[in-house]
C-alpha cells in the first residue's frame, strides 16, 4: 500500500468536499472516536458554520462519554461546535425483546438514521457527512457484518429512507491511516489514538438481549479494562457482558483441553454460554457457540499453549465463533464478563494481546469488585479469524 500524503488528502477532501456541498448546511454525527473527528474537521474546514456537528447520547457510550466527548470536541484546536441530543429512551426501546446480533444491528441503525434525519431537518440540512472507513465498505461487502454506517454499498437509498444525502470525506483510508491525518490535524490523542469504538457502541458488546442492568454493569467493568490496559497500548480492548446462563459442552470439548494444556479431565470445566458469538470461516460470517473454560490450580499457561488448547478446541467444522478462557470469579449467581484486547492493523485481521497473567488477574479482580452483580471473568482468546474483534 503506497504511503498516504496526509497534506495532500486533506487539501483535497476540503476541495471535494466544498464542491459538492457548496452552501448548503451539513450535520454529522460525532462519538469522539478518529474517524468521525477527522470527518468533522476536514468538513468544517470546507462548510465553517454550515456544518451542524451532534453526539447521540444512545445509553450505550461508557461512563460520562457524552460530556467528555463534547468538552475535548469544543475546544482548541478542533472547537467544533457539538450539540448532546438525548435519545436514551429511543434506542432502549428500539432495541428491547431483540437476541439476534444482525437484528439489533438493524434496529440500531434503523433508529440512528432516523434520528439524525430528525435532527437534519429541525437544523435544515440536506446532506449527511460520515466516518466510514474502508474496513467497514469491505466487510459489509464481504458479508462478514452490515456495519451500522453502511447504507448505499447494501442497496440503501439514504435520499428515499431518510431525506439527505450522504457524504464520506475518509472511505477510502484504513483506521491508520486516518490516525495519521488526526495528528497532522492537531487533534488530541483522547481522539486520535483513541481506541476504536463501535457505531452501535455498547450495544454490541452485550450478547442477547440488552437491559439497563447489563449495561450498568458492563460501563463498570468496560471503565476497569481500559484503565487497567491502557499502559499496554492494544490496537483494541474491552469487556462484555453475559448473562451467565449455560449448557454443557460435548465430550471432545473437555478431552481437546486436557490434551492440549496437558491436565487431568477432573481439573477441567467446559461449557457452552447461552448466547450465541458472531465469527468467521473462510471470510463468511458465522454465528457460532462461545465456549467457557476452566482449569483449577491456578490455571496460568503461557499463550502458545493457550493457542494450542484454542485450536483443538475450534476446528472449523465445530461451530465455535469465541474460546474463552477463566481468570477469576467467586461464589453465587450472576453476569459473566470477558476481556478482549487485540492487536491489528486494518482490522481485517486480528491477533489477540498477550497480557501478563498479573495484569489480567488484577484486572479480573477489579472487575469483580467493582461490579457486584458479575461472578466469573474471562480473557477472550480467540484471534480473527475465526472470531470478529468485536462480539456482535
Amino acid at each position: 500500500m503506497s504511503e498516504l500524503d496526509v497534506a495532500s488528502f486533506i487539501d483535497g477532501q476540503v476541495k471535494a468536499v466544498k464542491v459538492v456541498l457548496g452552501d448548503e448546511r451539513a450535520l454529522i454525527a460525532v462519538s469522539g472516536g478518529v474517524d468521525s473527528t477527522v470527518s468533522a474537521v476536514i468538513t468544517y474546514r470546507a462548510l465553517g458554520d454550515n456544518l451542524v456537528c451532534v453526539f447521540i447520547d444512545d445509553n450505550f457510550m461508557r461512563l460520562n462519554e457524552p460530556e467528555k466527548v463534547k468538552a475535548m470536541l469544543s475546544a482548541p484546536p478542533l472547537d467544533l461546535p457539538v450539540k448532546v441530543l438525548n435519545e436514551r429512551k429511543r434506542f432502549m426501546d428500539a432495541l428491547s425483546g431483540l437476541v439476534d446480533a444482525e437484528e439489533k444491528r438493524k434496529a440500531f441503525r434503523e433508529t440512528f438514521y432516523r434520528t439524525l434525519s430528525d435532527a437534519a431537518k429541525a437544523e435544515g440540512c440536506r446532506y449527511l457527512v460520515q466516518g466510514t472507513i474502508r474496513a467497514d465498505i469491505e466487510e459489509t461487502a464481504g458479508g462478514i457484518k452490515t456495519q451500522h454506517n453502511i447504507l448505499e454499498q447494501i442497496g440503501i437509498d439514504p435520499v428515499e429512507r431518510f431525506g439527505y444525502t450522504v457524504v464520506e470525506p475518509i472511505a477510502s483510508l484504513y483506521k491508520y491511516q486516518v490516525r495519521q491525518v488526526a495528528r497532522y490535524l492537531g487533534a488530541p490523542p483522547e481522539a486520535s489514538e483513541r481506541q476504536p469504538f463501535p457505531g452501535p457502541g455498547l450495544s454490541v458488546r452485550v450478547p442477547g438481549e440488552i437491559t439497563e442492568e447489563k449495561l450498568v454493569q458492563l460501563k463498570a467493568s468496560t471503565a476497569v479494562v481500559e484503565e487497567e490496559l491502557k499502559k499496554l497500548k492494544p490496537a483494541q480492548y474491552f469487556s462484555v457482558i453475559f448473562d451467565g446462563e449455560t449448557e454443557e459442552a460435548p465430550p471432545r470439548v473437555r478431552s481437546a483441553v486436557e490434551e492440549a494444556l496437558g491436565v487431568e479431565l477432573e481439573a477441567v470445566s467446559t461449557y457452552y454460554l447461552k448466547e450465541r458469538g458472531t465469527g468467521m470461516v473462510e471470510g463468511s460470517r458465522t454465528y457460532g457457540y462461545v465456549v467457557g473454560i476452566e482449569v483449577e490450580r491456578g490455571g496460568r499457561f503461557d499463550y502458545t499453549e493457550l493457542e494450542r488448547m484454542r485450536k483443538a478446541v475450534q476446528p472449523p467444522e465445530a461451530g465455535i465463533s469465541r474460546v474463552l478462557y477463566l481468570v477469576a470469579d467467586r461464589r453465587g449467581e450472576g453476569y459473566y464478563v470477558t476481556m478482549r484486547a487485540v492487536e491489528t492493523q486494518d482490522f481485517l485481521t486480528a491477533q489477540i494481546t498477550e497480557i501478563p497473567w498479573d495484569i489480567l488477574e488484577k484486572t479480573a479482580e477489579g472487575i469483580l469488585e467493582t461490579c457486584p452483580k458479575v461472578v466469573k471473568v474471562f480473557y477472550d482468546v480467540t484471534p480473527k479469524p475465526p472470531a470478529t474483534v468485536e462480539f456482535e
